[in-house]
């Protein structure tokens, strides 16, 4: 029997909408992501962890290069864990911002407000750490095996976890403390995962400000081919 006849496949649940009912939807979703802003302030108030559960249920459903779905999601409320991250992560980010980026990087940040201080890691009551895995290991020979299109499998998955807090009325951030190697630590992870993101997820802090930026409208980010 040939590989082709050994696989599987099932129906696919569809249903098709009409299609003002899918031009509703579509507005209406987008009118209320683009409402997601990156928050800074936390509130040290706890949430749901069916919440977060569920989010990263959402997530686990993103497409992935070969179905090998490479990531993993690690959920920290340890509040002694959150304090030795954010200690590794503000030592690194004080190098980052006294040295290793460029003036041009720093002005193009300096309207956004942020610096090497980091108390939204403590502040946030849930911190969901992505990892990588950039390849897998088969038990019990602990042989590799490849995965295909990791960063833009995560990336997918990722996209997926913000819209489901935001869709479920949590703030969130991504932080990329660079390098993050820190994390694998203090996390204790496996040879074959790397860092990925930090993403602090929680309520706004009462009177949190948000920088006062513009999107680029539609004509500036699609073309079409007609």
């Amino acid at each position: 029997m040939s590989d082709k006849d050994q696989r599987t496949f099932i129906p696919l649940p569809y249903e098709r909408m009409s299609e003002s009912e899918m031009i509703e939807k579509s507005r209406s979703f987008a009118d209320s992501i683009s409402k997601r802003r990156s928050v800074r302030e936390f509130s040290t108030d706890p949430v749901p962890m069916e919440i977060i559960e569920n989010a990263i249920r959402a997530a686990g459903s993103a497409p992935s290069g070969a179905n090998k779905q490479p990531w993993t999601y690690c959920v920290v409320t340890c509040a002694d864990l959150k304090r030795r991250i954010r200690v590794s992560a503000e030592e690194e980010e004080f190098r980052n911002y006294h040295g290793r980026m460029s003036e041009s990087w720093l002005e193009d940040l300096e309207p956004l407000g942020t610096n090497h201080q980091k108390p939204f890691i403590e502040d946030a009551p849930v911190l969901i750490i992505v990892f990588k895995k950039i390849y897998d290991q088969e038990e019990p020979t602990g042989s590799k095996k490849n995965n295909y299109y990791v960063n833009e499998s995560i990336g997918i998955s990722v996209g997926m976890l913000l819209t489901a807090l935001h869709q479920s009325g949590l703030a969130t951030l991504t932080h990329t403390p660079s390098p993050m190697n820190f994390l694998e630590k203090l996390l204790n992870r496996p040879a074959n995962e790397r860092a990925y993101l930090n993403i602090p997820v929680g309520y706004p802090k009462n009177g949190t400000e948000v920088p006062n930026i513009h999107r680029k409208g539609l004509d500036d980010i699609m073309v079409s081919y007609i």
